[in-house]
């Protein structure tokens, strides 16, 4: 079973869902909320098996510029973005994000080619909010 921000995130990452409305969503959610979901974010970086060399990628389809802190982070393979300032959550979102997409759409297209049994890949299904 997938809780709603797990969902959320891997829409996001699969394209079914616009970056805009997932920004918009997690803006809405109280600090602690937000700070979950990017510690959550991080995780599933890891398991889409994110490397060092989609950083530069990641950055540029995040829309924050490289100099911004989260940025500057992950250039150097250092997560722990849900310990920012809360004005640098967004821009972290947005990267982790970019990051997750960029894993996950390798992870999908090698090791789930054939199919897979990942309830997060079996999103596809789902109406436009997700319901």
């Amino acid at each position: 079973m997938l809780y709603a921000h797990e969902v959320i995130v891997n829409e996001l990452a699969q394209g079914l869902r616009p970056t805009a409305e997932g920004v918009e969503w997690f803006e809405s959610l109280p600090e602690d909320d937000r700070r979950r979901v990017l510690h959550s974010l991080v995780l599933f970086c890891d398991q889409a098996r994110a490397r060092q060399d989609d950083v530069p990628e990641s950055i540029t389809r995040s829309g924050i510029r490289p100099t911004h802190t989260p940025a500057v982070m992950l250039t150097k393979w250092r997560f722990g973005m849900e310990s920012l300032p809360a004005h640098e959550l967004t821009k972290s979102f947005r990267l982790l994000v970019a990051l997750f997409t960029l894993a996950d759409t390798r992870r999908r297209a090698t090791y789930c080619a054939g199919g897979c049994t990942h309830a997060w890949h079996n999103l596809g299904g789902r109406g436009e909010n997700g319901a």
